[in-house]
């Protein structure tokens, strides 16, 4: 009869142990991870590398329009200060700008500013983002592996999505954001960008 008891006694026993184990394994990850946080902060975007500006084989590139004829370059958008935002319709973050991008080139395209959307996706899955989300803002077709190389050219060596570069009126880079966009960004790039 003893037995019995002291074989309960010792698995629940044992069980507390573990238990109280894998609690202090626990705390200790869950403090070692606050301790990385204070350390090295919370995980950022990738900066991009600074670039002159576009280079010339992507300014001249002839890049289709998804759902029209016909081809345009980077080159016919010089003369007025320029925002290129690289995007693709997998991109979570992406499609959370867009509207924003569109509701603040729409404001200020009368001023000046432009803004051009080149997507690094497949042209149909475009296509049908664009029907559903239409925005005002031209858009242009990279494709995959044409978008990623020109992410790279244009300092983007993470070739992270969204990506956005400024340009000034003269084609050169004002500033360069690897992620999502927001308003505060926008009204200090549009600032700089007419200063």
């Amino acid at each position: 009869m003893q037995n019995s008891k002291t074989d309960t006694s010792s698995t629940a026993s044992s069980s507390r142990r573990r238990w109280l184990g894998w609690t202090l394994a626990s705390v200790a990850a869950g403090a070692a991870g606050v301790a990385g946080w204070r350390q090295f902060g919370p995980r950022q975007a990738p900066v991009p590398q600074a670039v002159a500006g576009v280079p010339e084989r992507w300014l001249t590139h002839a890049f289709a329009q998804p759902g029209q004829a016909g081809t345009r370059t980077l080159e016919s958008f010089q003369g007025k200060p320029l925002l290129i935002n690289l995007w693709a319709t997998w991109c979570p973050p992406c499609i959370d700008e867009m509207p924003l991008l569109d509701a603040f080139y729409q404001q200020n395209a009368a001023k000046g500013w432009q803004t051009v959307g080149i997507a690094v996706d497949k042209p149909e899955a475009v296509e049908r983002f664009l029907q559903r989300t239409p925005v005002q803002f031209p858009v242009l077709l990279a494709g995959n592996r044409l978008g990623m190389e020109l992410a790279g050219d244009l300092g983007n060596t993470a070739r992270g999505l969204p990506f956005s570069l400024l340009l000034d009126a003269q084609g050169k880079t004002l500033a360069a954001h690897t992620g999502q966009l927001d308003l505060p960004r926008l009204l200090k790039w549009h600032q700089r960008a007419f200063s």
